[in-house]
């Protein structure tokens, strides 16, 4: 028997299925190729997470040097004005004890040694640098004192305002060896009503008239120290060896450089009060 002949479209179905099976195992293979290199990418990436954060840790300490040398450098700033307004009361101090103290000596309310009175400043030597470093202890305490209650100076805070109050400081320096009463008490209460008017003129704080007081009072007992020990001597002394006066000029003094103190310590900014 003869067998029959296979058709030829048997053939070409039978070819091109063996060709598509062939392809989509090669697609398979492929697919599942790119599949494990997607997963190691992910695996890889997973793996330097921690490095990341490691490298965050790391800048840490470098945002805190920053916090920590602004700090430094503003306390530092702070420490420069310090010492630039002591420096500024201590001349000013200096400089208003010299004027101050010639007049006293001139309308000779103030005696001092005869060697002392042939100097070119007709004053003792030690005379400025006492006063000039007391007006620097006391301008900068008046600040401190106020942020330390609370209770911020806000009177009167100008220039201006201060340079009248050193005017009528001077005034009334003045008057206290100008003035020609009948006798030393009523001097010292006309002296002590211009003093309270000073400091409710350009004051009117509790901590001013207090330590307008504690000055006061403290340096009337240095001075009569000074005079018990023969520095130096008042002429008609009638309290305790000084003129019953003199507190009222210590009173308006300590007023007077307080102010100037307040004045120069505007420019920092203020601490809040915490109880």
């Amino acid at each position: 028997m003869v067998k029959p002949m296979p058709r030829l479209e048997n053939c070409t179905w039978s070819c091109s299925c063996a060709a598509r099976g062939r392809h989509k195992n090669q697609l398979g293979k492929t697919a599942v190729g790119l599949a494990a290199k997607v997963g190691e990418m992910l695996s890889s990436s997973v793996s330097s997470s921690p490095l990341t954060l490691v490298d965050h840790g790391t800048r840490t300490p470098s945002a805190s040097s920053l916090r920590s040398s602004s700090s430094s450098t503003s306390s530092l700033n702070l420490n420069q004005h310090l010492v630039q307004r002591s420096l500024v009361l201590f001349a000013v101090g200096a400089f208003m004890a010299l004027v101050l103290n010639l007049l006293q000596i001139q309308r000779n309310v103030t005696l001092f040694p005869e060697e002392v009175i042939a100097t070119i400043f007709s004053s003792a030597w030690w005379v400025p640098p006492c006063c000039g470093t007391a007006a620097a202890v006391v301008g900068l305490l008046y600040p401190c004192i106020d942020s330390h209650l609370g209770e911020p100076h806000k009177f009167k805070r100008e220039w201006a305002s201060v340079m009248r109050c050193i005017a009528v400081f001077v005034g009334i320096n003045h008057a206290s060896a100008k003035l020609d009463f009948a006798n030393n008490i009523q001097l010292s209460l006309t002296l002590a009503a211009l003093s309270l008017g000073l400091w409710w003129t350009f004051d009117r704080s509790r901590s001013g008239l207090g330590l307008g007081i504690t000055i006061a009072f403290l340096a009337t007992l240095i001075t009569q120290f000074l005079v018990y020990n023969g520095v130096y001597q008042y002429t008609s002394p009638d309290f305790l060896y000084i003129r019953s006066w003199l507190p009222c000029i210590f009173f308006s003094g300590g007023v007077t450089v307080g102010n100037i103190g307040r004045q120069l310590a505007m420019g920092i900014p203020e601490k809040p009060h915490t109880d």
